[in-house]
Order: structure tokens, then C-alpha cells, then sequence
């Protein structure tokens, strides 16, 4: 009855660790994909107007303080919640 016990004891700790260990995978290529990206398109929105500062045809001082204001917006987004 003690190796009846013992082997029940191994099989839910493997279930167990394989259940961790599923979920984890899962995370990590979630936290890399583009899953993520849609339940937090802010990320996506900061890049986007980094790119357009970027490629505005402007002088150094006013792409500066083009990125500055946007800076400051995001900034003032992000204190609401």
C-alpha cells in the first residue's frame, strides 16, 4: 500500500509541475507576441509617434520640441491611470 501512495505522490507532482511549466511557456511567447500588443496598445502608440517625429522633415529645435509637447502628453496620459 506504501508504493501505491508513493506513485500516486510522483504522478500529481509531475501533473503539477507540467501544469507550471505549460503556463509558463505560454507567458513568455504571450509577453513576445503580438497577443500582448492588443490588450496594451499603448506601447504601440508611443512608437508610432516617435516615428513620426522622426520622420518629419523639420529642423533639429522643432523636432525637439515636437518631441517635447508629445512627451508631455503622454506623460500626463499615463498620470490619469
Amino acid at each position: 500500500m506504501e508504493t501505491n501512495l508513493v506513485a500516486q505522490v510522483v504522478e500529481l507532482l509531475l501533473v503539477g509541475m507540467g501544469i507550471v511549466f505549460t503556463f509558463l511557456i505560454l507567458a513568455v511567447f504571450m509577453t513576445k507576441g503580438k497577443i500582448l500588443k492588443k490588450f496594451l496598445p499603448q506601447e504601440e502608440m508611443q512608437t508610432q509617434t516617435i516615428n513620426v517625429v522622426l520622420e518629419a522633415n523639420v529642423t533639429n529645435t522643432e523636432a525637439a520640441k515636437i518631441a517635447a509637447v508629445i512627451a508631455a502628453v503622454q506623460h500626463h496620459k499615463n498620470l490619469k491611470g
